[in-house]
């Protein structure tokens, strides 16, 4: 049976202009003055200043039209559920399978592995149906560089999809001239074939027909570093085999990889949201505000929202729709307004704090000196939810004179040494890297071995743990570090 009945609800939702708030509090110092001025040109209500905001000025004024009153919300309005991925640092590798092809590559917003490759393509002298396949085939290489499907899977797919009878044979003589495009191993069905490919380009050495054959016939021993089964099956001196090995380092595992590096290396540029000097121990932080200019509300709309609220009643409907839209101009404006300077606040409330937290650190640059600091902590300091902390941490990066750092590098977890302080993992990882690079290569450390090591100087971590902070260091295992 159904009835009808009435509940009393208490939900928290975020409103349209809290909203607003937390997008404009992610976004970084390069990307704002875009940001401003989409907004700018959305609102005719909203007006740029005379004078555009300099680095130096860390609050600027920002007129709201109604003497800078706007007490309806803050930043602790709300709380949000959803967490901050960690920065991932990449690092490329193997500039040398590079060549020269990268100095005159165009940047382009759309210019892509595939689009490359289809560059290329077009400077061929092919029949229109083997451009066909060979667009095809350009579709199916992934990301880093590697054609995974065999030619069989698609000859059946060009058959379905396209409507095109294709040999297996042509599919192949298709890949091997995909094969010979730049970046050098594209194209390959797997890690064997795309380092050949990569040496079979480069000029011949002393040792090249042999390093070929090393692969060809090795490939797995040397993947495993099993240099005593190389020597023998080779036949050659642990010089000769050192030689070797060198080659092969040099290249690339991911060619397609590479090709995303170059372009960022072209293309981006980090720049910092703060700007930290040090004059005899007095830290002063300042705010990068960039070009971001000064804002403020259109006197006409100001006018007319005033209108609006004074005469309502005794205007014609056509008036009265022309009055609300002003209306609501004038309010997005001032809420826009609002929330830049209350972004910019935020932003210097919690950077002091993590200064202030870390100063040790940031008066000497010895990554030693980082105490352990989670969100809470700066929560706990600046008063703020523990999702504005990670909102600004994200995506924010720090000029010192050590450097430029982003934000989530001062977050570290924290352990006990056997006296019972405090230390960041950094302190730990700092350790292990220098232990492992004055490590003998013929007899790398093991993580045990790295773990009583750690022991010893008092810090008291198991081997698990170890191989965590190996791992996040980018080192292999010990076997893999094996040299000869």
């Amino acid at each position: 049976m159904l009835r009808q009945f009435q509940q009393q609800k208490l939900l928290q939702k975020l409103s349209p202009q809290q909203i607003q708030l937390i997008k404009l509090l992610e976004v970084p110092s390069v990307e704002m003055t875009e940001r401003v001025m989409q907004e700018v040109d959305a609102n005719p209500a909203l007006e740029l200043g005379d004078n555009a905001v300099t680095e130096q000025n860390d609050d600027p004024l920002y007129d709201t039209g109604d003497g800078g009153n706007n007490d309806d919300f803050t930043f602790d309005d709300y709380a949000a559920d959803d967490d901050i991925p960690d920065y991932k640092m990449r690092q490329s590798g193997g500039e040398s399978a590079l060549e020269n092809w990268k100095d005159w590559l165009p940047v382009t917003d759309d210019l892509t592995l595939n689009s490359f490759l289809l560059d290329q393509l077009n400077l061929q002298e092919l029949s229109d149906d083997d451009k066909k396949v060979a667009t095809f085939i350009i579709g199916n290489i992934d990301d880093d560089g590697y054609l995974r499907r065999t030619p069989e899977a698609l000859s059946d797919d060009l058959s379905i999809i396209l409507g095109l009878e294709v040999s297996v044979e042509t599919i192949k003589d298709l890949i091997r001239l995909i094969q010979q495009f730049d970046p050098p191993g594209v194209g390959a069905a797997d890690l064997k074939e795309c380092l050949l490919l990569q040496l079979r380009r480069k000029a011949p050495s002393p040792l090249h027909a042999q390093t070929i054959t090393l692969l060809e016939e090795q490939f797995n021993e040397v993947s495993r570093k099993q240099y005593e089964v190389i020597l023998k099956k080779m036949n050659c001196g642990e010089d000769a085999l050192k030689a070797m090995m060198l080659e092969i380092t040099k290249l690339n595992p991911k060619p397609g990889h590479l090709f995303g590096s170059v372009l960022e290396e072209k293309r981006e540029q980090v720049v910092p949201d703060f700007l930290l000097e040090n004059n005899d121990g007095y830290l002063l932080l300042t705010l990068n505000s960039g070009n971001v200019p000064q804002l403020h509300v259109n006197k006409g709309y100001l006018d007319m929202a005033s209108d609006y609220k004074a005469n309502v009643k005794n205007q014609t409907r056509e008036a009265r729709e022309a009055l609300q839209f002003a209306k609501e101009k004038v309010d997005s404006a001032r809420w826009f307004i609002e929330a830049v300077r209350q972004r910019q606040e935020t932003l210097m409330r919690t950077m002091q704090a993590i200064i202030d937290y870390q100063r040790a650190y940031f008066l000497d640059g010895d990554e030693k000196l980082l105490k352990p600091m989670i969100l809470k902590d700066i929560a706990q300091k600046t008063g703020y939810d523990i999702s504005t902390i990670s909102r600004v941490s994200n995506s924010k990066y720090i000029q010192t004179e050590f450097g430029l750092f982003p934000l989530r590098y001062f977050f570290t977890e924290g352990m006990q040494t056997d006296s019972g302080e405090a230390v960041s993992s950094l302190e730990i990882k700092t350790i292990i890297q220098e232990n492992i690079a004055g490590e003998d290569k013929k007899e790398p450390l093991t993580d045990d071995q790295l773990s009583a090591i750690l022991t010893e100087k008092g810090y008291v971590i198991a081997r698990r743990t170890v191989a965590k902070y190996r791992d996040q260091l980018g080192i292999p295992v010990a076997r893999l570090r094996r040299e000869i």
